[in-house]
C-alpha cells in the first residue's frame, strides 16, 4: 500500500501520462465508440470485468503446469488469455485518459504491469509452441507475477482511489421521502443552471421558463460539479455536460448521454406550488 502511495506522488510519471492521455483525447473524440470502451451500455466500467479473462486463464495455466500431459490446454489458455488483453487494453486506456493526475500516475504504472505480463506470456506462449516446455512454464509463472503486482495496483486505483466509481450521492437515503421546498422560482434565473441546497445534498437546478430540472450537483464520473457545466440540447430534452471530463446528462431524468460516467446523475421530479419550487427524490 505504501508503494502504491508513492507511485501517486511521482510527479516524474506526469510528462508521459500527459503526452498518452493528449494522444487517447484526440484519437478517441465524444461518441459511440468512446461511449462503448468507457462501458455506458453496462452501467458501469467495463474494464475491471474484461481483466477476469487475462487473469483468469493465465491463473488456470499455472495450475494445469503443475500437472503432467496438459501442454496443449496450456498453450491454449495462454493464447487466449493475449486475445482477451486486447479489449481490456482499450478500455483500460479510455478511462485511465479521463482520471485525476494521481490516479493517472499510479494507472500508467499498472498498464505497464500488464504490458510486461502480456510480453512475458508472449514469450511463453512461443517456447512452448517450439517445444521448450520449461522455458515456457517458466515464463509463464514470472508473467504470472508481473500481471499479478498489475492486479493488485488496479485493485488499489479501483477501490483506495475509487476510479471507477460511482461518485454521485446516493439521494434515496439521505433526502426523506415525499416532496421539500427548494427554493422560489423567482430566485432561478431562466436558461442558467445554478447550485442549491437541500438538506445534505447540492442540487444543480435548470429553471426554462416554468419548467425545471433538478440532479444532484455531483457528476457520478469524478465528482465534477455539473452546476458549473454546459447547458446544451432542446428545451424538451435538456442536456448538461460535466466540467471536468466532459460527461454529458440528461436533466430530464439524469441518465447518461455520453461518458465517460457511466452511473446516471440522481434525479429529482419537481413540481410548482404557490411560487415554491418543490423536488422529490426518484
Amino acid at each position: 500500500m505504501a508503494a502504491a502511495d508513492r507511485l501517486e506522488q511521482a510527479r516524474a510519471l506526469d510528462r508521459p501520462a500527459y503526452r498518452i492521455s493528449r494522444r487517447i483525447r484526440r484519437l478517441l473524440p465524444p461518441g459511440p465508440v468512446k461511449d462503448a470502451l468507457h462501458g455506458v451500455f453496462l452501467g458501469h466500467p467495463a474494464h475491471p470485468a474484461l481483466t477476469d479473462v487475462p487473469l483468469g486463464c493465465w491463473i488456470s495455466v499455472a495450475l494445469l503446469d503443475m500437472t503432467p500431459n496438459n501442454d496443449r490446454a496450456s498453450r491454449l489458455l495462454v493464447a487466449a488469455g493475449l486475445a482477451g488483453t486486447v479489449p481490456t487494453v482499450l478500455t483500460g486506456w479510455a478511462d485511465w485518459a479521463s482520471l485525476h493526475r494521481g490516479q493517472q500516475r499510479l494507472g500508467l504504472v499498472h498498464a505497464a504491469a500488464g504490458a510486461g505480463a502480456s510480453l512475458l506470456y508472449s514469450a511463453s506462449l512461443g517456447a512452448r509452441l517450439a517445444g521448450h516446455r520449461g522455458t515456457g512454464r517458466a515464463l509463464g509463472y514470472l508473467g504470472l507475477g508481473v500481471v499479478a503486482t498489475g492486479a493488485y495496483l488496479g485493485g488499489h486505483l479501483a477501490f483506495r482511489r475509487a476510479a471507477g466509481a460511482n461518485h454521485a450521492e446516493s439521494i434515496t437515503h439521505l433526502v426523506p421521502l415525499g416532496w421539500h421546498d427548494l427554493c422560489t422560482l423567482t430566485d432561478l434565473p431562466d436558461g442558467v443552471a445554478v447550485r442549491r441546497r437541500l438538506g445534505y445534498i447540492n442540487v444543480v437546478v435548470l429553471r426554462q421558463s416554468t419548467r425545471v430540472y433538478a440532479l444532484a450537483d455531483s457528476c457520478p464520473h469524478l465528482g465534477g460539479p455539473l452546476h458549473q457545466g454546459r447547458i446544451s440540447g432542446d428545451d424538451g430534452l435538456p442536456q448538461v455536460t460535466c466540467p471536468w471530463h466532459g460527461s454529458e446528462f440528461r436533466l430530464t431524468d439524469g441518465s447518461v448521454v455520453h461518458g465517460p460516467a457511466t452511473a446516471p446523475a440522481p434525479h429529482f421530479e419537481t413540481r410548482m406550488r404557490r411560487g415554491i419550487v418543490q423536488v422529490r427524490a426518484r
